[in-house]
């Protein structure tokens, strides 16, 4: 996988599509754990931004996230998808906590 794929979807609203970062296969003391073991992943790379939210007086509210920024989001947070056989994740700006 590359870093700079083009992501053939586009969301509404709010909403961003993150690639989640690979999930740790070898604990810090040398464990190997199985897929049944790892833990959710809650950082990833934004790789597509939504025109951003509606106010009340009809313009849009860009968001503070851009393709490209690594970020951390809830640990159940989002909609996973698989798109071109990639596991991505379809969140709203809300539930990105940070912008490492």
């Amino acid at each position: 996988m590359t870093t700079e794929t083009k992501v053939k979807i586009k969301p509404l609203g709010d909403r961003v599509v993150i690639r989640p970062a690979q999930r740790e296969e070898v604990t810090a003391s040398g464990v190997i754990l199985p897929d049944t073991a790892k833990e959710k992943p809650q950082r990833g790379t934004v790789l597509a931004v939504g025109p951003g939210k509606l106010n009340d007086n009809g313009q849009r509210t860009p968001l503070d996230v851009t393709e490209g920024a690594e970020v951390l989001y809830a640990k159940y947070a989002g909609t996973e998808v698989k798109i071109d056989g990639e596991d991505l994740l379809i969140v709203s700006e809300k539930d990105i906590l940070a912008i490492v």
